[in-house]
């Protein structure tokens, strides 16, 4: 099942995957490798990636790591150079990562063309998302972001993905947000699981039913520590998850990912070689 994603000056088709490029302009995020600080280096860093062959760029100022609430000013103030220096320098589509309306707003005015909400979409997102017509990244949570909480126990992780998605969109689509404006992400790490997120990449095909582009968050995240140490207690850091992402990389492409948000060249090729395999070797990078 194909699908088309529409942002706020453009739509994406999916005949192969697209590669989604990380900057975060922070100091705290949990790769110490896309820490960009400043805004400036931010900018430096998205074109780096840009050069490198990704065709999105996602773009944060507030780490997804438990803490303390962060001020809307003091995310914006950060957010907000950022993504208008790269859009001023750069074709490809900027979403902003964030999962403040108040934020949100202001980075499409930069010239952001889609939201990646990783808190899971509100009321006021909604309404921003249906009065401007940007893109819209739901990401899977069942909480607020940022609050540590034991994970849920779910004797079906895809199939209540599958329901809480379609609630979500049915809220979405009520609040006057078109369909095809909306991405799914199943939000590996978040109130999952190490048994969920491998459950729900091996089955990630099964969220193709709903209908809307598959956005998998997958790159150098705890649940690759956990895998490679054998324990979540004895997880490796990220800097030692390259090859891991690489890896459940290629398996997300060959179960349907549509977009992969990644941190590194090396995931970008395997995304490219998966997919070129996967359409009987066309290329694709």
């Amino acid at each position: 099942m194909s699908s088309r994603w529409q942002l706020r000056d453009r739509t994406l088709d999916f005949a192969r995957p697209l590669g989604v490029g990380i900057v975060n302009v922070t100091d705290d995020s949990m790769f110490e490798g896309a820490r960009s600080g400043t805004p400036g280096q931010a900018v430096d860093d998205g074109l780096r990636l840009a050069d490198e062959g990704f065709e999105m760029l996602d773009i944060g100022a507030v780490a997804a790591r438990s803490g303390p609430p962060v001020p809307p000013r003091e995310e914006a103030a950060k957010l907000v150079p950022a993504i208008e220096g790269l859009a001023g320098r750069t074709d490809l589509p900027i979403s902003a990562d964030t999962f403040s309306p108040e934020v949100g707003r202001a980075a499409l005015g930069a010239g952001a063309v889609a939201i990646n909400d990783i808190g899971g979409g509100s009321e006021e997102m909604f309404e921003l998302a249906a009065e401007t017509g940007c893109g819209l990244v739901l990401m899977h949570i069942e909480g607020p972001p940022r609050e540590d909480r034991p994970a849920p126990t779910y004797s079906d992780p895809v199939e209540h993905l599958k329901g809480w998605f379609a609630n979500r969109i049915e809220i979405a689509i009520g609040s006057g947000v078109s369909e095809e404006q909306i991405a799914i992400d199943p939000g590996l790490d978040f109130d999952l699981s190490v048994a969920d997120d491998v459950e729900i990449i091996r089955r990630l095909g099964e969220l193709k039913a709903l209908g809307r582009p598959l956005y998998v968050s997958l790159s150098r995240k705890d649940f690759l520590g956990a895998l490679l140490a054998g324990s979540w207690e004895e997880r490796l850091p990220a800097a030692d998850r390259e090859w891991a992402t690489a890896a459940a990389t290629t398996l997300a492409v060959a179960a349907g990912a549509d977009l992969l948000r990644l941190h590194d060249r090396s995931a970008l090729q395997a995304m490219w070689i998966a997919a070129a395999i996967e359409s009987d070797g066309a290329a694709v990078g």
